[in-house]
This record gives C-alpha cells, structure tokens and sequence, in this order.
C-alpha cells in the first residue's frame, strides 16, 4: 500500500511538472498599484507580479502570477452584489482551448495570513465554462468543478468577447450570475458568514480589462 501511495504522489508531481514546463508563468514588469487598492497574489506567484492599472473608465489586469485584486473601502458586512465586465484580449493557450480564468472573489478575510486567508470566488473561462471555489487558508475547496454554460460568451466564438459577472449576497442564498442570467445558486446554511472584502480574482498568463466594477 504504501509503496502505491509513493507512485501516486511520484506520478502527481510528475504531472504538476510538465504542466508548470508547458505553461510558465511569464514575467511582467509591475507598476504603481491603482489609488486604493491593494493586490494579493497566490503564495506560489508570489514572486511573479502582475500589472494592475487604470484604463480609462475601468481597470486592465497583464499577469504575471495569479492573484486577488480588492479596495479595502469595498469590505461588506451582508446582502451585497459584487459585478464587474470582463473582457479578455488575447486568448490564452497554455492549456489549449480552455485556458485561465478570471472573476469575481467575495468573502475575503485576513487576506494578509496565508494560514488564515479565506475567500470564495467565481470564475469564467475562454471556453465558456465557470467555476466555484472557496480557498481556506493553504487549501482549496470545489464548490461547483468547471461546468459549461451557454451564457458565458466564448472567446473562439466572440473575440475579445465581454462578460458580465455577479455575486449576488442575500438572506436566503449567494447567486452567481453571467450576463444577467444565474448559472447556480448557494443556500446561505451552506455559506453562513459571506462578510468580508469583495473583488476580483485574475489566474496567470492572462490579458484582462475589468470595467463596470461595482460592490453595492
């Protein structure tokens, strides 16, 4: 049995492996974070900044690493709404069609501890697929595994195609919706304490423009 065990794990680093050689993180130069922001990448990429700047009406993200971009102003207490447009400008291809992700994050708290840090995020990607999840401190947990939805628009079938994303906090459930239309819904038992800071979330190798972005 245990030998087996060391075969897994052998053969789950090995694969981690080749996936990091077939995609690695590039290098972006950083620049001045925008007035009241503040960005956290993941441990891993931690050492791989991202750009994060203002762009005319909204905010362009060019990573670098992954990581969570939030306004400490924008911290919520309860039955909230987080949205913002994404619009990706070039299609990733380290992974294929399907590429990285991005979204919305919300829940977020002690975000400065990485044994303490805690968030749920909602992600879309090229291939019109979403994803939930919710990080405790090192770990992350699935809540829905990648699930295609036609109302994400695809970028093979719309370039630079635009998607509005929302989390939608209220007494009885968290929505998630993607160009006004819920692809899934949470009861409030399951996620009982959504306070916290709210924001988004861009993975690495990623060209991004976040515009519209609100918490009400």
């Amino acid at each position: 049995m245990r030998a087996t065990c060391v075969v897994v794990a052998s053969l789950a680093i090995a694969s981690s492996a080749a996936a990091q050689a077939k995609d690695p993180t590039t290098a972006v130069a950083a620049a001045p974070v925008p007035a009241g922001w503040s960005v956290r990448m993941d441990d891993k990429d931690a050492s791989k900044p991202a750009k994060f700047v203002t762009m005319g009406p909204g905010y362009h993200v060019t990573s670098g690493g992954a990581g969570i971009y939030y306004a400490p102003a924008n911290a919520q207490k309860d039955n909230f709404t987080v949205s913002a447009n994404f619009r990706q400008t070039t299609k990733n291809v380290g992974h294929g069609d399907h590429g990285e992700a991005f979204g919305l994050f919300a829940g977020g708290r002690n975000l400065d501890d990485p044994a303490k840090q805690t968030y749920f995020y909602f992600l879309v990607r090229q291939d019109g697929m979403y994803l939930i999840n919710h990080r405790a401190g090192p770990d992350v947990h699935k809540i829905v595994d990648w699930t295609a939805s036609p109302a994400i628009h695809k970028f093979d079938d719309m370039p630079n195609a635009k998607n509005d994303l929302a989390i939608k906090v209220a007494a009885d459930s968290v929505r998630f919706l993607v160009n006004g239309i819920e692809v899934h819904a949470i009861s409030r038992k399951e996620i009982t304490d959504a306070s916290g800071q709210a924001g988004f979330r861009v993975n690495h190798n990623l060209d991004v423009h976040i515009a519209s972005f609100s918490v009400k």
